[in-house]
């Protein structure tokens, strides 16, 4: 099992930054891509950054740009940082982990964007 805990949502300015972060632990080995998933209120979820084992990264459309996924290895950390953000960027986002036929979810942040 491998659990996954976001942190670092909340409210922020139109234009404003926020990192999240997700904690891995657990058997982390099995994971071989990471990534953050969102979901605004009324619409489905969506992915949104990718990282993989490799270190290659891919992001929706929407946010290119302006995110970056990233990770620390030694503390089984991957963050997403969000700039220029938006009130559309507005949702709970989740961090996922998956490989080897498995696939963990954490529980979710909620981000804010709002003035």
């Amino acid at each position: 099992q491998v659990q996954l805990v976001e942190s670092g949502g909340g409210l922020v300015q139109p234009g404003g930054s926020l990192r999240l972060s997700c904690a891995a632990s657990g058997s982390i080995l099995s994971i071989n891509t990471m990534g953050w998933h969102r979901q605004a209120p009324g619409k489905e979820r969506e992915l949104v950054a990718v990282i993989t084992s490799a270190g290659d990264t891919n992001y929706v459309a929407s946010v290119s740009g302006r995110f970056t996924i990233s990770r620390d290895i030694a503390k089984n950390t991957v963050y997403l940082q969000m700039n220029s953000l938006k009130p559309e960027d507005t949702a709970v986002y989740y961090c996922r982990g998956w490989g080897g036929g498995m696939d963990f979810w954490g529980k979710g942040t909620l981000v804010t964007v709002s003035s």
